[in-house]
Order: structure tokens, then sequence, then C-alpha cells
């Protein structure tokens, strides 16, 4: 319901928008030039129209595109009022957008003028249009400084921005609004989204940032040395079809356990091939597949969604050797860790921090189980004597329900004001802990073999969440367009556009901690951003105003939802989001 009435918030907000639009003059104001569109100029006025967005104008409203077709017909020149400025070259030779294209001469039929706005512009009498690039140069006149405000947002973008350079023949401008446009020369067209979103690798500089991950994983590997006195390789062969069954024959027979930190040589049976990492790595992907498939018993989904994953309980009940096989599947995580592979799985929060023995707060419930966490809250901002509760919970077992005492006589211990916090610690701990302490010591057990365990207490648990299971490549385009906007915000605000540029300037690693940041897990579903799942279900990225300049974002895990604030400058909404990603414990970014 709520999802519905904010849609339809967003619905009303853009019909009233439509119709404030509608209601504006279509020629703009006084500072725009109606040159051709089709000869690339139009004064200070420029009008997106791909994907039916808003018309940007120089009088700063907004206008929805319908067509271009009377832009085709305006073919001629420049604005009368600037045509009958000067006609020939030779009266404007001064006024060249650069000082050595002064120094040509413009070819024949071409003349020079300039917009209301000062800018330079260029007419072809031969041709009977108008366009923004020098003939001489092939390059765009420069935009004059005709608003500071402007001029402040370009020039707050350079050179810190650490974007790639646009596309051939694309040009970025600055709408009087603040928002950002862009102009494709090539085919004398304008748009709104960055044409940057389309290119396969599209990256600026890494972002430094003071969790140094990569630091910390140079010296992770410089302290794991390889051993002494093994054989070069250890060859496993196993059978695709029964890959968790032979694996964990092979791998469980080996006692000496320094042979699993030798070179992987893996084989698969009735298959030539010569592993130089490509099958190792297949191996580990094939492998968790099946390790991590709650078919098994070992491992079920959370709450919250069907591919996060948390150790099943009740895996006793459905494998009498479940001890010995999460001890194999530690075994097979440190392997990964230590031969540097990734394994296929997302799991919840809580697991990353029993394994480096970090206390689990009330905050990691909630994304792992919404009713339980906002019971507990309940209880924990109000006075619970009223429910009657007592120090127990109930517990169902393939659908049989019984009751486990927190501590010794819970079952008469009734839950008051006064110790309603050790209830909330004790029903975390046995929500997370206590149902699966041996499976965790056994799993614990097999990644220490191969993997100190000390030596992961450099990483929090974001950052063991990459080491062991990597960053998937982000396509920033399909989590664009997978995107909801609540509060004020829309696509095209100046906010989120400064958004999306920021993430477009992250290395491909910092994308994938602002992810974790927001959802929980720095990885994407099989299908893309619009198969995240939330506390209801499937739960799109969703970016809502909220607060002042002064604060900082804050993400709500369970939703996928980033709170931006509206600031007042990109570097600034910039600098606030690293400094939450990187430190969103010191401040409560995330809850």
């Amino acid at each position: 319901d709520g999802d519905h009435a904010a849609q339809n918030r967003i619905l009303q907000h853009l019909s009233e928008s439509s119709r404030r639009s509608s209601s504006r003059s279509s020629i703009g104001s006084d500072n725009s030039v109606r040159g051709s569109i089709n000869g690339g100029a139009g004064g200070s006025a420029a009008h997106p129209t791909a994907n039916g967005d808003d018309e940007a104008d120089s009088g700063g409203g907004t206008r929805r595109a319908s067509t271009t077709a009377a832009a085709n017909n305006n073919n001629d020149t420049g604005d009368d009022r600037s045509s009958t400025r000067s006609s020939t070259s030779n009266e404007n030779d001064s006024s060249s957008s650069s000082p050595a294209a002064a120094e040509a001469v413009l070819p024949t039929g071409w003349s020079m003028q300039l917009a209301p706005n000062g800018r330079v512009f260029f007419i072809d009498h031969n041709e009977k249009k108008t366009s923004w690039v020098d003939p001489r140069t092939g390059r765009a006149s420069p935009m004059p400084n005709a608003s500071s405000s402007a001029a402040a947002i370009s020039d707050s973008r350079r050179p810190e921005d650490g974007l790639a350079p646009l596309p051939e023949g694309w040009e970025e401008r600055v709408h009087t609004d603040g928002r950002i446009f862009f102009i494709d020369h090539n085919t004398r067209t304008t748009q709104w989204e960055d044409p940057r979103l389309s290119m396969p690798n599209v990256a600026g500089q890494a972002v430094p940032y003071s969790r140094d991950y990569k630091r910390k994983y140079e010296y992770l590997k410089g302290q794991l040395r390889k051993p002494a006195n093994v054989p070069n390789k250890i060859e496993i062969k196993v059978r695709r079809a029964s890959i968790l069954e032979d694996s964990y024959r092979i791998i469980n027979s080996i006692t000496k356990v320094d042979l699993l930190k030798t070179k992987l040589w893996i084989e698969f049976e009735g298959e030539a091939g010569l592993d130089y990492g490509g099958l190792a790595r297949e191996w580990f992907y094939l492998l968790s597949k099946e390790m991590f498939n709650p078919y098994y018993g070992l491992f079920e989904y959370s709450a919250m969604d069907n591919y996060t994953l948390q150790i099943n309980p009740f895996s006793g009940l459905c494998n009498e050797d479940h001890l010995h096989y999460f001890k194999f599947i530690g075994r097979v995580a440190g392997m990964a860790v230590y031969h540097g592979k990734l394994l296929d799985a997302f799991f919840i929060r809580p697991f990353y921090k029993m394994m480096l023995q970090k206390p689990i707060d009330l905050k990691d419930m909630e994304a792992v189980d919404m009713e339980y966490y906002n019971s507990l809250l309940w209880i924990k901002e109000n006075d619970p004597s009223e429910l009657m509760l007592t120090f127990c919970v109930d517990e169902e077992t393939f659908g049989y329900t019984s009751q486990r005492e927190l501590k010794p006589n819970g079952a008469d211990i009734e839950v008051t004001n006064e110790n309603k916090d050790e209830y909330i610690k004790l029903v975390i701990e046995w929500r997370f802990v206590a149902r699966v302490k041996d499976q965790m010591q056994a799993f614990l057990e097999g990644f220490g073999q191969i993997v100190p365990l000390n030596m992961l207490k450099i990483f929090d648990e974001n950052e063991l969440e990459l080491l062991m299971c990597g960053i998937q490549s982000i396509d920033v385009k399909d989590w664009k367009r997978n995107t909801l906007y609540k509060g004020d915000y829309f696509a095209n605000h100046v906010i989120i556009q400064w958004f999306w540029r920021a993430v477009l300037s992250f290395s491909n690693e910092m994308r994938a901690r602002l992810l974790q940041f927001v959802t929980g897990t720095s990885r994407v579903p099989m299908n893309g951003f619009k198969e995240l799942y939330g506390s209801n279900g499937p739960q799109m990225f969703t970016i809502e105003k909220w607060g002042t300049p002064e604060n900082y974002p804050r993400a709500h895990t369970c939703f996928n939802r980033l709170d931006l604030p509206p600031y007042e400058s990109y570097l600034a909404l910039k600098d606030r989001l690293i400094k939450a990603i990187e430190g969103s414990q010191g401040f409560a970014g995330v809850d």
C-alpha cells in the first residue's frame, strides 16, 4: 500500500509538472535563439527530446517533448534579431571561438554571429543552417559565463570528476536551472541521459577511501605463503553430474591440508582440457551452486528473499553427516580465498560477522527477518509488560512448534521494561548464533585450516563479503533504468543527475560498496536489478529525498532505499556519499 501510494504521488507530481509546463511559452525567454536544431545550434536553448523526456529551454522552464517537426522547419539562419547584427565574417573575426581560429579565415559562404547570451555561433549560408561548431576547427564554441551559478556548477566538475571523456562529437551543457544535458553533434540531437552510460567500459579514476580494501587484500596475500615440501600441484578429477559428491570425497580424504594450498589442477571427467585457471574458476562456481543449494538442507534462504543464504539450523535432520559437510564447505571457502577465486553465493550479514567474531545487533536483524525486527524494535521502544512475554521463543520444526528457553528457567521469567534489553540480546543470540553454533564451528574449522581466522580481522563484514564473493561487474545503465524516486525527486532532477554522475565516476569496486551500503549485498541477482528483493518481495533500488545538506546519506537495506539529502553542489554530494559508504557505522548511516 505504501509503495502504491508513493507511485500515485509520483504520477500526480508528473501530471502537475506537465500541466504547469504546457502553460508556458514555447518560445522561451529573450535569451533564446531560435536557431536550427538540425544545424546543431539554438542560441542558449537546447531541447532534449530523447525518450519523451522534458525539453530544456533557456528560460529555465520545462515542457513535454512531442515532436521535432517545428525545429525541422526552421532551417534558414539564426534568430531574426541576431541576424541584424552582422552578416559577414570580416566583421566578426575578432569574435572567434578561440585565438587560433581567429587567425584563420572562415570558408566561403560562412559567417559568425553572437547569440544574445554572448556565445559565438556560425551560419552556413550555402546550406542555410546554423551551428555551434566552428567549421575551421571542428570544435564547438565555448559557453560564455552568462550565469555565475551555471559557471560554478560547470567548474565544480573539473577536473575532480574523474569521469571518462564524452564520446566523439558530444558536448555537455548546463541548463539555467542547474540540470545537465548532452548534445550529440553527430546526429544533431539532445538528451538528458549521459551517453557514457552506453559505453561498455565507462569508468573514471578509482576513488580513494580510508578503508583501503585493495591494500588489505594485498597484505593478506603476502601473509598467505606457499607451503614447502609439497608437490607442485594437486589434481582434482570430478564428474560434472556429481561434482558435490566427488569433491567432498576428494577434499575430505586429504589429511595434509598444505596440499590444498598448492596449485589446483581441475579435470572434468570425459573432457580434454588444460587448467590454467579457467577450470579452477569454473569448479568453484559449479561447486558453489551445489554446496549452497537449499535442496541439500545445509543452507536456506533468509526470510527476506530467495538469494541471500543462511545456515539451516535443522541441517542435522536433513543430513546426519552435516558437520562433516560444513567442515568441507569451510575448506572450499578457504581454498577460494587462498587461491584468489570466488564463491557464487550470497550470505546474510551476521554470517560474516560470526566469521569475524563480531557481535550481532538489532540492525543486522532488519535485513534478514523484517517481522522479527519490527517486533523487537517495538519491545525496545515500548514497555513490553502488557504482552506477558517470557524468556522463551517458539521454534518451528517441520510443522511442529516447540518452546525454547533463552536462559535457565526462562519460561518463568517475565519480560519487563527493566530486562527487555537482555531479552532482545538473547533473542538475537538464539536467532543467529545458538541455533547454528555447531555448524558454524565446523565451517570455521575447515576454513581456518587454509586461511588463519585471525588474518581476516583486518577486514570488516562488508569487505569480507567482497573477499569471498568478489565484485560482480555492475551495469550502471541497468541500475539506473531500474531505480525508483520518491519525495520530490525524479529521473532528471539535478540531485539525481549528480548522483548518477558520481556513480559513473566510481570504480567498479566503489559501485559495489555503494550497492552493498544500500541493499546489504555487493552482488546483483542473476537477471539484473529488476530482481532486487526487499522486505515485502521484489523491491527496486530507490532514492528518496530526505534531510538537509548538512546530513549524510542514509540507507534502509530492507527496502533497498537510499535517503539522499538535497546537496547544494555536485562535489558536496559526492563527498558525503563516499563518506557515508565508508563510515556508515560512525553516524548510523545504515539501519
